[in-house]
C-alpha cells in the first residue's frame, strides 16, 4: 500500500472514531441526570437580591423585566453550588445588559452585601461579548471575547440563546449555542449560587420595561468528568498574572510567579540561598522554628513605592506568622530582627501567642496595623490553610488595610493620633516611623510556613 493511500486510511480511521466518539457523547448528554432549577408557575427555591426589577414565571420562563433607579437585581438560587456542569436557554431585548451569576455570593460585610462574584455575560451590544466572564462587584473582566470572533457572531440578537457553562475544580469554561466562548482558569471562589440578572437602567426611559428572559436551566453536580466537553481555547490563567481590567488600570505584578527576579534579601545583595522556596506558583517561608528574620532573612523589592494600591493573596499554616510591611528603609535596623516598616500583620489569631501581645490590644492580630491599631475584630479571615487576599492602599498618608473584600481599618500617616500610637508602641525608638515618602515592600520571615502569590502593584 502506499504512503498516502495509508495516510488516508488512518485519516478516515480518525474522523469516524471521531465522529463515533462524539455522537458517543451527545448521547451520554441527552441521557443525562439533570437537575432542573426552574419551576413552571413560581420562583420558589430562589431569593432576589440587590434592587427591585421584577421577577414572574409563567409557564416554565422566568422574566426579568427593568425599574428605573435601582441597582442591579439578581434573582438567585438558595442553593450554592461549586463544581457542576449548567446549561440554560435566554431571549434579551436588544439593548438590555445582562448576565448569569455563578459561583456568586451575598455577604453582608462585603458592600453592605452586594451579589458579587463570576458572571457570564448576556451583551446584546455591538461589542457582542456574550459567553465572556465578568467579575461582577470585584475585578471587572476576565475573558472578554474581543479576539472570539466565533463566539461574537453566534450570539442570536431578539432570539433564544443557549449557554453552557462548566465550571470545575479552578476551570470555567462556556458555550454559547455550542459556539466555545470562554475557558478560564481562576480560584478565587470555589462555591456559590446562581443568579439571573436584570441590570440597573438609572434613569433611562428607553429601557424602562425591558425584559429579560430565561427557562430550561439544568445543572448537573455529579460524574461531571463523564459530561465535561473539551475546549479548542486556549486557556486564560489568572494566577500570578494580570487580569484584563487590572492591565487596562495600570497594575503590575510585583512577582512573576517563577523567578525572584525584582526582589532581595532585605539586609543582602541579592535573593536568600535559604529560607524560602518557589513551588507551583506560591512564593513561600520555609518553617524554620518560628524565629524571626533568622533563616532566610525577609525578601523586599528593589524598587520603592510611594503611593501605591497592593494586593497580595497569603496563606498559614497553623500557628505560623509573617507579615506584608510597606514604606520599608532596609537601612535601618541591619542588626538582628526584621527590617522597620508599617506593617500589615499576617498571624494565626487562635495559636499564635502574639495575637495576645501588642502595646494596644489585639494590634497584633491579623491584618492589623502591627502594634499600633486593631483589625475590626468581625474581619472575614478564612480557615488556616485556604487563601485570603490582602489589600493595602495609600494615598495622601491615608492608609486603608483590607481583607477578603472589607475595609478592617485605616489610619493617617503623620497625623497627632498615628504619633501618638507610635510613641506607645515598639517603633518609639525609630524616629519618623512610618512617615518615609517611598519605601520598598517587604514579605517577612518569621520562621513558619507561609506562602504567598498573585502579588500585584498600582503606583498612585
Amino acid at each position: 500500500m502506499k504512503w498516502n493511500a495509508l495516510n488516508k486510511l488512518i485519516l478516515g480511521t480518525v474522523i469516524i472514531l471521531g465522529g463515533l466518539q462524539s455522537c458517543k457523547l451527545t448521547q451520554e448528554q441527552d441521557n443525562a441526570p439533570w437537575d432542573y432549577l426552574i419551576n413552571s408557575d413560581n420562583t420558589e427555591g430562589w431569593t432576589i437580591l440587590g434592587g427591585e426589577a421584577i421577577y414572574k414565571v409563567k409557564d416554565g420562563v422566568v422574566t426579568g423585566t427593568t425599574v428605573a433607579n435601582t441597582p442591579n437585581t439578581f434573582l438567585t438560587s438558595n442553593k450554592k453550588y461549586s463544581d457542576f456542569i449548567f446549561e440554560i436557554d435566554f431571549k434579551v431585548d436588544s439593548i438590555m445588559n445582562s448576565g448569569i451569576q455563578i459561583r456568586s455570593n451575598s455577604f453582608p460585610y462585603y458592600q453592605n452585601g452586594r451579589v458579587h462574584g463570576y458572571q457570564v455575560e448576556i451583551d446584546p451590544s455591538k461589542r457582542s461579548w456574550s459567553g465572556g466572564i465578568y467579575d461582577e462587584g470585584r475585578r471587572k473582566w476576565l475573558n472578554p471575547l474581543e479576539n472570539n470572533h466565533k463566539a461574537q457572531a453566534a450570539f442570536k440578537q431578539n432570539e433564544w440563546n443557549h449557554y453552557r457553562i462548566e465550571a470545575i475544580g479552578d476551570t470555567i469554561k462556556t458555550w454559547i449555542n455550542d459556539v466555545p466562548a470562554s475557558y478560564l482558569i481562576d480560584d478565587k471562589t470555589s462555591i456559590g449560587f446562581i443568579g439571573l440578572q436584570v441590570h440597573s437602567i438609572g434613569n433611562d426611559k428607553k429601557k424602562l420595561g425591558k425584559t429579560v428572559m430565561w427557562k430550561d436551566a439544568k445543572i448537573l453536580t455529579k460524574n461531571l468528568s463523564k459530561y465535561s466537553k473539551i475546549s479548542p481555547l486556549e486557556p486564560l490563567v489568572t494566577k500570578n498574572n494580570l487580569t484584563f481590567q487590572e492591565k487596562k488600570e495600570g497594575w503590575k505584578m510585583l512577582w512573576d510567579g517563577k523567578t525572584t527576579k525584582g526582589w532581595r534579601g532585605a539586609k543582602l545583595d541579592k535573593f536568600p540561598d535559604q529560607g524560602w522556596e518557589i513551588k507551583d506558583g506560591e512564593l513561600i517561608v520555609i518553617s524554620s522554628g518560628g524565629a524571626e528574620s533568622a533563616a532566610g532573612g525577609d525578601i523586599v523589592t528593589e524598587e520603592l513605592y510611594g503611593d501605591f494600591e497592593l494586593q497580595v493573596d497569603f496563606k498559614l499554616t497553623p500557628g505560623a506568622n509573617s507579615g506584608i510591611k510597606y514604606y520599608v528603609d532596609t537601612n535601618i535596623n541591619k542588626g538582628f530582627g526584621s527590617s522597620i516598616g508599617l506593617e500589615y500583620q499576617i498571624l494565626d489569631d487562635a495559636l499564635h501567642p502574639d495575637a495576645k501581645l501588642g502595646s494596644h490590644e489585639g494590634s497584633r492580630t491579623v491584618c492589623s496595623l502591627y502594634d499600633l491599631i486593631q483589625a475590626n475584630p468581625e474581619k472575614p479571615i478564612n480557615a488556616i490553610g485556604e487563601w485570603n487576599s490582602a489589600y493595602i492602599i495609600s494615598k495622601d498618608n491615608h492608609v486603608e488595610h483590607w481583607l477578603n473584600g472589607m475595609k478592617v481599618l485605616e489610619y493617617d500617616r503623620g497625623s497627632d493620633a498615628f504619633l501618638k500610637l507610635v510613641s506607645e508602641s515598639k517603633y518609639e525608638k525609630w524616629p519618623g516611623f512610618g512617615l518615609l515618602e517611598k519605601g520598598q515592600i517587604l514579605l517577612q520571615d518569621h520562621g513558619d510556613r507561609v506562602a504567598f502569590k498573585n502579588i500585584k502593584i498600582k503606583s498612585l
